[in-house]
């Protein structure tokens, strides 16, 4: 475990140039993170206007704060800049590696930022020939290959807006997405490999097509075996090199559009600005995962997930990113670790659940060259203290293990660590700067040390401009502001100590409240997953209206050779009993073939709930966004044969 850092943050590292220029411009000193953060609250617009300032972006003239309200507020109001002008950086970083691509599909490729330039350049003259323009929509069913950062790059050149998601997606779920955005242009594969298997999506793309009916042009690109029919080609987008240059853009010209998981109804369409996502990144990268000029940064992640534009976003701070497709677990459990040897990768992110399940394979890592890795990212779900201690072991003091959490919604983090801060396992260490993050009670008070509702008490440059086709703000209103007027509530549970670290117990919205005991469900999985018979689980509390206990439902996925018997019942609810609370012991236990994650890896514990509540399975969920869908199946058997035999005989 890393010790608590006091006085001045490691020299070397992004967040000590960051107050040693504050220091040296501003006169500004601060004794401890702690007095940093208050300051980048207390006065955003000096904060704001500092990161902008110290990280080099260009533009960014005039006042850095207009309107103050949320939602709503008035970022930079003056500026005129581009996200993609300051990821290719400028003429002296043409020969710095930029890019390391791996691929399960085609042989390993890097790129300069000089060639990734170039590129951007003929794809946006590509684009222009199709007529994209400013406002006008590009989406891509892509994986994460160089061609997606290419047409990503050259769409924000010219202000058009992107929209990505992963071949694997269904494509109900895909025109779900798209649909709303009424896009132009759609680039594509016609499949890929994923570790030993081939996927053919040609049925899925030719189903996207023809569901997005505003489509002027397709543009295939070949991958593999899989070369798309019946379209433009990504050599025909590529043909004409024309000098590369930007729109000069207003900070809250629209970027991207990222969605929701879309686990209870239409996905949220969630807009985001060249400004607050440039502003908000530069933070991210080099304040709290310590992205430095010249490092590699590895994040496995599908184009789906928000955490493929944070991986990307390490060209601003001069990274080289490695994007890699295919199963991060082949050929063997420990892939990831493997390739970030090969690629010396400075930065890894990974998930909990991929430090759980390498702990209990029982290997370990001694036999890999990982010395340049400096940082672990870790997000998607809550870090247990036995993941952490296990990588802590493994890797030792000198990488600092960064829980972070945040989501889709801001395309950031809300609490993170960083260089300057102690890590201690089950916790993450601190809101980010310029994050004014709380624990709020059912009335709006803040709480210290016990579970209340994650909050966001000012804005912050990357929350969303809109989200789309949405007249008034209806949807985004109620999306975070009907709880505590004027206040972003996440929809997390979490506690904060009085040292301001934070534990993030789950989404609130399935805390198990039972007889007055509230439990997180991330408490509740740390304790039953920790038992060898049981792979993987998922926990629903169905309350009772009347004001009683209401029923505790496990659903459990075991290993292989393994069977829930009464034996293990027993055992589950003894541990439970004594590790947690007698009052969580299930009422009910009941095996599943899988237990149903997004593809991101996200338990859908609000879905199964409202299943077994009366709603349909395919008014909340499809099977192409999905992965384990065989256990929504089973509950929802499940939930059927409840509802028979509690339904009233005839008279």
């Amino acid at each position: 475990m890393r010790l608590p850092v006091t006085g001045r943050p490691p020299e070397g590292s992004g967040i000590a140039a960051y107050t040693h220029w504050l220091a040296a411009e501003h006169g500004f000193e601060f004794p401890d993170h702690e007095a940093l953060w208050r300051w980048s609250v207390e006065k955003p617009a000096d904060f704001w206007k500092s990161v902008a300032d110290h990280f080099g972006v260009r533009g960014t003239t005039g006042p850095a704060l207009g309107k103050r309200t949320m939602p709503g507020a008035e970022w930079f109001p003056d500026a005129r800049l581009n996200y993609a002008e300051h990821a290719l950086g400028l003429p002296e970083d043409r020969d710095k590696l930029a890019v390391i691509a791996r691929s399960q599909t085609r042989a390993p490729s890097e790129l300069t930022y000089g060639r990734l330039a170039e590129l951007v350049a003929r794809a946006r003259a590509g684009l222009r020939r199709l007529g994209v323009g400013r406002g006008d929509r590009v989406v891509a069913y892509l994986p994460t290959i160089p061609e997606t950062l290419v047409a990503f790059l050259a769409t924000a050149s010219l202000g058009a807006v992107w929209a990505s998601c992963a071949p694997e997606f269904g494509a109900r779920s895909v025109v779900d997405r798209f649909a709303q955005l009424e896009p132009q242009v759609l680039i594509a594969i016609g499949g890929y490999r994923y570790g030993d298997k081939s996927v053919d999506k040609s049925a899925d793309l030719a189903t996207i097509r023809a569901g997005l009916p505003t489509l002027r042009h397709v543009v295939g690109v070949p991958y593999g075996e899989h070369v798309p029919t019946g379209t433009s080609t990504w050599d025909d987008l590529l043909a004409v090199n024309e000098p590369l240059e930007f729109e000069s853009l207003s900070f809250d010209h629209p970027l991207h559009v990222l969605f929701s998981s879309g686990t209870t109804g239409l996905p949220k369409a969630i807009v985001h600005g060249h400004g607050g996502i440039l502003l908000e990144h530069l933070k991210l990268h080099g304040l709290n995962l310590d992205t430095r000029p010249g490092d590699r940064v590895l994040w496995f992640t599908t184009t789906a997930w928000t955490m493929w534009n944070i991986l990307i976003s390490g060209l601003l701070r001069r990274a080289a990113v490695v994007l890699v497709d295919g199963d991060p677990q082949y050929p063997s459990p420990d892939a990831q670790w493997r390739l970030a040897a090969e690629t010396r990768a400075t930065l890894l992110g990974t998930s909990p659940a991929y430090l759980t399940a390498c702990r209990r394979s029982g290997g370990g890592l001694s036999d890999l060259d990982l010395s340049a890795l400096r940082t672990l990212g870790v997000t998607g779900a809550p870090l247990t203290p036995e993941a952490f201690y296990w990588a802590n072991d493994q890797l030792g003091a000198g990488v600092l293990i960064n829980s972070i959490s945040g989501g889709t919604d801001v395309c950031s983090a809300f609490v993170a660590g960083n260089p300057w801060l102690p890590t201690v396992a089950g916790e993450i260490a601190a809101p980010c700067l310029g994050a004014d993050t709380a624990a709020f009670d059912d009335y709006g008070r803040e709480v210290v040390g016990c579970v209340g509702e994650l909050v966001v008490r000012a804005a912050m440059p990357s929350m969303p401009l809109r989200f789309w086709n949405d007249p008034g703000d209806a949807r985004y209103r109620a999306a975070y502001f009907d709880t505590y007027p004027g206040v972003w509530r996440h929809g997390d549970s979490v506690t904060f100590t009085d040292r301001r670290s934070c534990i993030i117990s789950g989404r609130s919205d399935a805390t198990l409240n039972r007889g007055g005991v509230r439990m997180g469900t991330a408490e509740f999985y740390s304790v039953v997953e920790e038992m060898p018979e049981i792979a993987d689980s998922i926990v629903v509390h169905l309350e009772d209206a009347g004001g009683g206990p209401g029923e505790l439902l496990l659903f459990v996925a075991l290993r292989s050779g393994t069977r829930l018997d009464d034996d293990l019942r027993v055992r589950i609810g003894k541990t439970v009993r004594s590790q947690l609370s007698p009052r969580h012991v299930p009422s009910e236990i009941v095996q599943l073939p899988a237990v149903p994650r997004t593809l991101t890896g996200k338990k859908l514990e609000t879905p199964v709930k409202q299943i077994l509540l009366g709603r349909s399975a395919s008014e909340l969920v499809t099977s192409g966004t999905v992965a384990g869908y065989a256990g929504i199946t089973a509950v929802a058997e499940l939930a059927r044969r409840r509802a028979t035999a509690s339904a009233p005989e005839d008279a």
